[in-house]
């Protein structure tokens, strides 16, 4: 009698052990197709992320925190115009890639304009209306008197009407044509939504005050982001967008030769590379400002462009002291105030440094980060982010690291799209991005 009850009782206890072991080899099964589930769609979004061209946006969970704790961007959509024009994508698309394989300065052009757009009263194309009825246009400022892609904008608005006349609004062109454009110059892909509405006015007097400066000590660029919403880790990720085009000597010239009224170069430049920009920068030339430049078309057609800009260092290496230029005394004036964006012109015929030392598509970003490192930053304001505790970490980490180089910049970009959109029945859609309707 004895005997059976201790079997009994072993017997619960070895149906009890043999459940728990079936629920765990059941939970450890389960475990692994969640990670191989979660994994596939690392890869899916990393071949999407850093790879594809493809303008299928990406599925909504992969919104920033940032999308989703903001309501104004709640109304933008997932593919918006899916019915309504599903063409558009793909003619902004084919515009810019055809543009860019005989004018690579499409690419900085688009990027800028964007930035200028956004940077002000959000991303509702504010900064390609014209002057009307005594209203100054965002183009006439002077922080923007030189900036360039409105006759890209143009050209893809003209295009999309003709098969969606009234649909498609030119906020979500400038937009879609810059991330284009960045993925020309060979950097990331990012999922934007769609649904942005036109302004019905420009602002003149924010387009004129509040751009950041390349000029600014740190503690000035990153009070500027930081009022757009932008930490100090997203300024620097963003401040990336710097790698590509070309900076006009003008804006850099004090820096050289008179930097804060010393009579000195600024002491944070690395000495060859000082000389270097001394040597394609002298004071007889650089000083002049360069002719407005003509509509974009004529630039295109006329442009012979088909291989990437001439490099002027190389990354690895300290810059050729091979001297093309003569050193004369400094300059009388020093560079002009305007912001950051405008010092970086579109056309490789200005005279300047190209920020693409190795050409379009080599290192997006990496080159800018590791120049600063070596004293080499260009401007001012981009070298200023090594005086940073917090801003040199970024730098370094961006430096080593591609990857995540891209992904930070892909999400600045993101948020930076979405700024202040007006959605719904805010704002208008424009048929000609130049006017309002």
């Amino acid at each position: 009698m004895v005997n059976s009850i201790f079997e009994i009782a072993n017997m619960k206890k070895m149906t009890v052990l043999v459940f728990i072991i079936c629920i765990l080899i059941s939970f450890r099964n389960q475990t692994k197709e969640i990670m191989i589930h979660n994994e596939e769609i690392k890869e899916s979004f990393e071949e999407y992320y850093y790879t594809s061209s493809s303008w299928d946006l990406l599925p909504s969970f992969f919104l920033s925190n940032e999308q989703e704790a903001h309501p104004q961007t709640r109304s933008l959509e997932y593919d918006f115009y899916r019915n309504s024009c599903p063409q558009a994508e793909k003619i902004i698309q084919n515009v810019v890639r055809e543009l860019y394989k005989v004018k690579f300065s499409v690419s900085p052009a688009l990027l800028r304009l964007v930035f200028h757009d956004c940077f002000i009263a959000g991303c509702d194309a504010s900064i390609l209306l014209d002057a009307v009825d005594g209203k100054q246009s965002e183009k006439d400022s002077n922080p923007n008197e030189n900036l360039k892609g409105y006759d890209i904008i143009d050209k893809i608005k003209s295009q999309i009407e003709e098969v969606c006349p009234g649909i498609v609004s030119c906020a979500d062109i400038v937009v879609l044509a810059a991330r284009e454009g960045v993925l020309q110059a060979g950097g990331p892909f990012y999922p934007l939504f769609t649904g942005r509405r036109d302004s019905t006015e420009p602002f003149s007097n924010l387009a004129t005050n509040e751009l950041p400066s390349p000029n600014a000590d740190l503690s000035e660029t990153l009070a500027s982001f930081s009022s757009r919403g932008f930490d100090e880790r997203e300024t620097v990720s963003i401040l990336g967008a710097h790698s590509i085009g070309m900076i006009h000597c003008k804006f850099f010239l004090n820096r050289l030769y008179d930097f804060g009224g010393t009579y000195g170069p600024d002491p944070s430049l690395d000495p060859q590379f000082l000389n270097f920009l001394r040597s394609k920068c002298n004071t007889s030339g650089a000083s002049e400002v360069p002719a407005a430049s003509p509509p974009f078309d004529i630039l295109v057609s006329s442009s012979t462009e088909t291989s990437p800009p001439h490099s002027v260092m190389s990354s690895a290496a300290p810059p050729s002291l091979s001297f093309r230029g003569s050193l004369s005394s400094p300059p009388l004036c020093t560079a002009p105030s305007v912001s950051f964006e405008n010092s970086l012109l579109s056309s490789p015929e200005d005279l300047g440094i190209n920020m693409a030392y190795e050409g379009p598509g080599v290192d997006f970003g990496t080159l800018y980060y590791r120049s600063l490192l070596h004293g080499r930053g260009i401007l001012y304001s981009d070298q200023q982010l090594m005086s940073g505790e917090e801003t040199g970490i970024w730098v370094r980490a961006y430096a080593s690291d591609v990857s995540l180089f891209r992904r930070d910049f892909a999400q600045a970009m993101m948020k930076l799209s979405n700024l202040n959109v007006l959605t719904g029945s805010a704002g208008q859609v424009r048929r000609n991005c130049s006017k309002v309707v």
